[in-house]
């Protein structure tokens, strides 16, 4: 199918609007926390969306394959402990900061692909790398007192690496299985898993504050339901280049809106850090092909 111009234009628009989405889920969150522990949030979010894509793409699951189920767990395994890794982190740092932490997965993946399908990177995703690093530095070390990284820094990291590998397996499983299938049994593992930690280990409450309950549903109808959903159907029109810059827009987003939402103050140094790892995030993402583009195409430079 033939993509138009009106096409492309509505989902990059889709995509603008999932990155903003995602990066108020970051604000939403931190409020969350307030009310509940990260497990339970996770257990909130995760079944209600879990819920909505069941419901709605019911007919994917009707000849589902072990070898689907089995797929969309290992999938959902990734896609939980990420997670985890993130709202536990979160209690301890600023959502600003989380949010550009979390968008280094994106330099990750070719890395975490290459030890698994022994496919090496290019140039651009080793200079990435090193600028990501740099930036991380930046963003997380105190010079005033210590170099080392903080406990929220440390199981965001380790976040953005959980992330990489959820990337790196879904483009792996995707090849042989049903997509919305493994959105749907992805979904519901990180849901069964959140559902029954919190139950033995006695996190488990109805007793939420109705801003508690309002974050959390917005989290798991938006950030988490509406959003994967939006993504799937904007990247049938555009490349997924195209796509995965606009989506790094998400930490820009998260940090913007954690400072107006949540007075959030950063310093200068963390100013600086942010920029330097969204630079990375794009050297990985475009290996700068715009730029490329332009002087191959002098027409799309307007003259002064």
């Amino acid at each position: 199918m033939e993509k138009t111009k009106k096409q492309c234009f509505y989902a990059d628009l889709g995509l603008v609007a999932v990155a903003f989405v995602w990066g108020s889920g970051f604000v939403a969150s931190k409020n969350a926390l307030d009310s509940m522990t990260p497990m339970m949030l996770m257990a909130m979010r995760f079944t209600i969306a879990a819920l909505l894509s069941g419901i709605i793409f019911r007919k994917h699951l009707r000849k589902i394959s072990k070898e689907t189920i089995k797929a969309g767990c290992i999938i959902g395994f990734f896609l939980f402990t990420a997670f985890a890794a993130q709202m536990i982190g979160l209690q301890y740092m600023l959502a600003g900061k989380q949010a550009f932490l979390t968008g280094t997965n994106v330099i990750m993946v070719p890395f975490i692909y290459w030890a698994v399908k022994k496919h090496q990177p290019d140039r651009f995703n080793f200079i990435a790398a090193f600028i990501m690093m740099l930036g991380i530095s930046l963003l997380t070390i105190d010079f005033s007192t210590s170099f080392i990284f903080k406990l929220g820094d440390s199981l965001t990291i380790l976040c953005a690496f959980l992330f990489a590998c959820h990337i790196v397996a879904i483009g792996i499983f995707t090849k042989d299985y049903d997509p919305i299938a493994l959105t749907v049994i992805q979904l519901s593992f990180a849901s069964i898993i959140s559902l029954v930690y919190v139950a033995f280990s006695g996190e488990f409450t109805l007793d939420i504050p109705a801003t508690g309950l309002a974050n959390g549903v917005y989290l798991g109808v938006f950030c988490t339901f509406l959003a994967f959903l939006g993504q799937t159907v904007a990247q049938k029109y555009t490349s997924s280049t195209h796509a995965a810059i606009i989506l790094s827009l998400e930490s820009v987003f998260g940090s913007i809106l954690s400072i107006i939402l949540l007075g959030e103050q950063f310093t200068s140094i963390m100013f600086i850090g942010c920029f330097v790892i969204f630079m990375g995030i794009l050297t990985a993402e475009t290996k700068w092909s715009f730029l490329k583009d332009n002087q191959k195409n002098p027409e799309n430079i307007t003259e002064l």
